[in-house]
């Protein structure tokens, strides 16, 4: 090709019958008609990529089609034609914009890196979701712990975007971090809740005291040894992460975090207790709490199994808390045993894999109460020797909100 021909060919137009064309042997697209594809090649060098016309005339993003403020469609889909045609294409090499004239007389101009980002092909979707959408989990044994754990200075997350982005990955990863320096005041919770987002409201407030209370109405708030389990799994919205800010640490021998990764749990069940995995996954579970708080009375239930899926057969949380199990057991009578002796194998393995450690005035200890078991363990509480820790919840939805937010900001 000559250079003083190249401007003649900068838009190339190609009708519903035409089978293909190449500009410049960078760019390669037709029409695959028979199965109402749209197939675009950048290169030789790459795959092609396919794209249902369905899906292309869905996602036009001109502005009849797409509130670009609000970044919504808001094309009128009561008279959307599913089975619209790709009449007319057109590929603009120097915008590197695919052009279409639909059978519905729209037309539309999509930009070729917007569609890469949506491939629909096994590579591009898997790096959206495992690293866009939720960081894919990994999941470790007690004896990971001091591998997997990541400390974080309070200052650095308040002030640095970096720092408080792979302080949220972690969270994300692993389900654990630390948070070091925090300054000996009552608000570093809500701060922290705030940088993020906002802390997530309970029956006990946006954020609680647990300290030994004479008057405790939750084992929470007793000095007495608190076995591994998760907070609130009699909420169908569960909180999704915990932050415990010490602000004074018994200084007897007790008082020691414990921390279990569930999902790990869940795994060694699934490998070596296959059919009691199956029994935690079908079995409903009455979870309640019954109480006050500031002078409000509660009754809260939910129904759950201790191992909870998603539709892609993921974990989504796990429900553990031996004093909020119910004494109602909506179950069949012939199924109560069996679940009896699959949680009883599910309880032994996390307690023989809990690690235990213990936070100093100035740490906040955060961890994703949907996957982590954590309690403690007992402590003498006296006046000179007391254990003051200032707790709050952040739920996910928020956290990955902002992750991704940080993601397309930071580097």
């Amino acid at each position: 090709m000559h250079a003083h021909k190249q401007p003649f060919y900068k838009l190339l137009k190609i009708s519903a019958n035409s089978i293909n064309f190449t500009f410049k042997r960078l760019l390669k697209a037709f029409l695959d008609e028979a199965n109402g594809f749209v197939v675009i090649q950048e290169d030789s060098h790459q795959e092609s990529l396919k794209y249902p016309s369905v899906w292309l005339r869905d996602n036009c993003y001109c502005n009849a089609c797409f509130q670009p403020m609000s970044k919504s469609r808001i094309h009128n889909w009561d008279e959307f034609d599913v089975n619209v045609k790709a009449e007319h294409l057109q590929v603009n090499v120097d915008t590197k914009q695919i052009i279409i004239d639909w059978s519905d007389k729209h037309h539309s101009v999509y930009d070729l890196k917007w569609l890469k980002e949506r491939a629909f092909n096994e590579k591009y979707q898997q790096d959206y979701l495992k690293n866009f959408y939720r960081p894919q989990t990994q999941h470790w044994p007690g004896s990971d712990f001091k591998r997997v754990v990541q400390l974080f200075k309070f200052n650095d997350i308040m002030n640095d975007n970096n720092a408080l982005r792979l302080w949220l990955e972690c969270l994300a990863t692993y389900g654990v971090a630390i948070i070091k320096e925090a300054p000996n005041e009552k608000t570093v919770v809500r701060q922290l809740g705030n940088r993020v987002g906002f802390l997530k409201r309970t029956t006990y407030g946006e954020e609680f005291i647990v300290q030994a209370k004479a008057d405790a109405k939750n084992v929470a708030y007793l000095s007495d040894a608190l076995p591994p389990h998760t907070d609130l799994p009699y909420y169908e919205y569960k909180p999704g992460c915990n932050l415990l800010h010490c602000m004074v640490q018994s200084k007897s021998t007790g008082g020691y975090n414990l921390l279990v990764d569930a999902f790990h749990i869940a795994d060694r069940m699934k490998a070596e207790h296959t059919k009691d995995y199956k029994i935690l996954l079908s079995t409903l579970v009455d979870w309640n709490d019954i109480g006050s708080e500031n002078d409000r009375v509660f009754h809260n239930i939910w129904r759950a199994p201790v191992i909870v899926l998603d539709n892609e057969g993921n974990y989504m949380r796990i429900n553990h808390s031996t004093p909020q199990r119910d004494s109602h057991f909506s179950v069949p009578i012939d199924k109560v045993l069996p679940w009896y002796e699959a949680y009883r194998k599910f309880v032994r393995l996390a307690r023989s894999d809990a690690i235990t450690f213990k936070t100093s005035p100035g740490d906040v200890l955060t961890f994703n109460n949907l996957r982590l078991l954590h309690g403690r363990t007992g402590y003498n509480d006296t006046d000179e020797n007391v254990r003051y820790i200032v707790g709050g919840y952040l739920d996910w939805d928020i956290i990955y909100s902002k992750l991704r937010v940080l993601k397309t900001t930071t580097r």
